[in-house]
């Protein structure tokens, strides 16, 4: 007499390995679907031409010889112009989190009787940010990736590999 063929080992392991692959596949496209990577572009076109105007203006930073230093010692931001003389009437500075985008804040700084531009911030700020140093215009840009908080002053200085 014959056994039926659910008793039979070999019947199951040939199920079974097809069945994982099938329930594999359904679960990954799944996860794909309900969590998309916010990163992803969907028309590099338009980025790049995007980075290629971000780094026109970093060129024009270099161009107008332009440098700053940053301090942020306590809860106190200090940004001064050097090598310069020229006086801005505002600067655009932009803090942006590595990981964390609702951590990202803008501040819009005039200067002081030196020419200094201070802010007091309300709360210490700490860890690294990518900061970026823009004219009211938005003609030039510097921007850097710095950990804070910086007790000594650090350069600003246009470089157009960090503007990508």
């Amino acid at each position: 007499m014959k056994d039926s063929w659910y008793r039979e080992p070999w019947a199951w392991l040939v199920f079974i390995l097809p069945f994982t692959a099938v329930v594999a596949g359904i679960s990954t496209y799944i996860i794909a679907n309900t969590n998309p990577d916010p990163l992803v572009v969907g028309d590099y076109y338009k980025k790049g031409k995007a980075i290629n105007l971000e780094v026109g203006k970093v060129k024009m930073a270099q161009k107008l010889g332009l440098r700053f230093a940053l301090q942020l010692d306590g809860n106190e931001l200090i940004i001064k112009p050097t090598g310069i003389e020229k006086v801005f009437p505002l600067l655009n500075v932009n803090f942006a989190h590595p990981t964390l985008a609702e951590q990202d804040f803008y501040l819009a700084l005039t200067p002081d009787g030196n020419g200094h531009f201070r802010h007091q911030f309300e709360q210490p700020v700490g860890g690294k940010w990518k900061i970026t140093l823009t004219s009211f215009e938005g003609h030039w840009k510097i921007q850097d990736t710095v950990g804070l908080p910086q007790k000594n002053f650090i350069d600003f200085i246009p470089d157009p590999i960090k503007a990508q």
